[in-house]
């Protein structure tokens, strides 16, 4: 395996983990509206109803996972189109993944606030990380 095709595998698991958590969401809405008498209207413009603990969980961490790691791609994408790879963007990227995964584990099991805090400020301090060592990367084209 390449360096390159090592950075971006991260990526790629990063975007099955979105779709994962994205198909799970939707089952547990279909569940909510089915068996736990959500109305359905709520979907029009989702307000004015209180979700059930296990929909509310899942739907915050979708988007949770819509609004991070987007600057994660921007970064990897860059980096492709740039022809740039090495050991620290492979170990940067691999160490991003692990603790978003991590931090949706937590989330959406225990969701206890010390621990999901605790690995989103390590995520967020390894996304600046990377891009601190992109923009460097770039300024020395």
């Amino acid at each position: 395996m390449t360096q390159q095709a090592a950075m971006l595998l991260p990526m790629i698991v990063m975007i099955f983990l979105t779709f994962g958590v994205m198909l799970w969401m939707l089952k547990l809405r279909y569940k909510a509206v089915l068996k736990d008498g959500l109305d359905p209207r709520y979907f029009r413009l989702y307000n004015h109803v209180e979700l059930p603990e296990y929909l509310l969980k899942v739907t915050q961490h979708f988007h949770n996972l819509l609004e991070i790691p987007p600057l994660y791609y921007t970064a990897m994408i860059l980096l492709v189109a740039l022809n740039t790879s090495d050991t620290f963007y492979v170990l940067l990227s691999w160490a991003f993944l692990l603790s978003r995964l991590a931090h949706s584990y937590i989330h959406t099991t225990s969701n206890k606030l010390k621990w999901r805090k605790n690995v989103f400020i390590i995520s967020m301090l390894i996304l600046m990380i990377l891009w601190v060592r992109v923009a460097i990367t770039v300024l020395y084209l």
